[in-house]
């Protein structure tokens, strides 16, 4: 099944559960989708987005999420920092596993052995191996400084 058809079910399941706060986090990260799926149309092709595109596109959400909850609570509001917080772990739901760091730079060494990378300049072909096949396993901002202090030494 689709992650698209996962979300789309996972919204109805929470409609008929009377789960307000998982719904209105659906329905944006559904909105968010459907905004991307227009905007990637062109005259010729209607192809909507595959689960790749979707798990970025979710990994910027969590990302934005992530820096309201910092910003409220710097402002002194918890409350609604924990809502940030609620709606990160709806949308973490259904990404796959995070790698953690030991897992990021040992794939990180792999791609650079495989790709023959050697100075910082081959960083680009790396970085766009990385997000071919770890997307949404990864935060690619820490894999980018990992990535870059490897091949630096």
């Amino acid at each position: 099944m689709s992650l698209r058809q996962q979300l789309n079910d996972a919204m109805k399941d929470a409609l008929k559960a009377k789960d307000a706060k998982r719904l209105s986090t659906l329905r944006l990260v559904l909105a968010a989708l459907k905004d991307r799926d227009i905007a990637a149309r062109s005259e010729t092709s209607r192809e909507l987005l595959g689960d790749d595109e979707i798990l970025g596109l979710m990994a910027k959400m969590i990302k934005q999420r992530e820096e309201s909850a910092a910003a409220y609570d710097a402002g002194n509001r918890p409350e609604l920092a924990a809502g940030e917080r609620e709606e990160i772990a709806i949308i973490r739901s259904f990404m796959p596993k995070q790698m953690d760091e030991a897992e990021t730079a040992a794939a990180i060494k792999a791609v650079i052995a495989e790709v023959g990378a050697s100075s910082i300049k081959d960083m680009g072909k790396v970085m766009a191996a990385l997000k071919d096949r770890y997307a949404g396993q990864m935060d690619f901002g820490k894999a980018s400084a990992t990535t870059k202090a490897a091949l630096s030494a």
